[in-house]
């Protein structure tokens, strides 16, 4: 038998940055996505976000990949928003995403972190917000676009 722990912290942001997701109706999407995740074997641990870009915390089984998931999810909630009346301004989600593995012992700061997005937010951008997640896990940040 194998046992395997693997959490990430998926990012990605709607086309063009664009505040689409209403914050009256983001937990509608959100529902969504769990529901659609809980099916597939995926841990949801946290989501959260802003009408420009969203947060998931979860557990992603060995047999689905990080990339696979994260086009199923893009995919699913794209189409359940363009048919709901309550997205009226949905268009897509950008084409790339962030994926960063977090350790046990940090799972209930990240968890924090996506819950409290409405704070961060009032005093900085998104891009700035992934900027800093990036420099965290040394990742060069001179080609961030909009492509996350």
């Amino acid at each position: 038998m194998s046992h395997i722990s693997l959490t990430y912290h998926l990012i990605f942001s709607t086309h063009q940055r664009l505040p689409s997701i209403p914050i009256a109706h983001e937990r509608e999407m959100y529902k969504f996505l769990f529901d659609f995740s809980t099916q597939r074997g995926v841990k949801i641990w946290r989501i959260g976000g802003m009408p420009d870009h969203i947060h998931i915390l979860c557990d992603i089984p060995p047999k689905l990949s990080v990339a696979d998931y994260v086009k199923l999810v893009k995919a699913e909630t794209s189409k359940f928003m363009r048919t709901n009346p309550h997205f009226p301004y949905w268009d897509r989600w950008s084409e790339g995403y962030g994926a960063f593995s977090v350790d046990t012992e940090s799972r209930e700061d990240r968890i924090n972190y996506i819950m409290s997005q409405k704070e961060h937010h009032g005093c900085r951008s998104f891009a700035e917000e992934y900027k800093e997640i990036l420099q965290h896990y040394h990742i060069p940040t001179e080609r961030i676009d909009d492509s996350i």
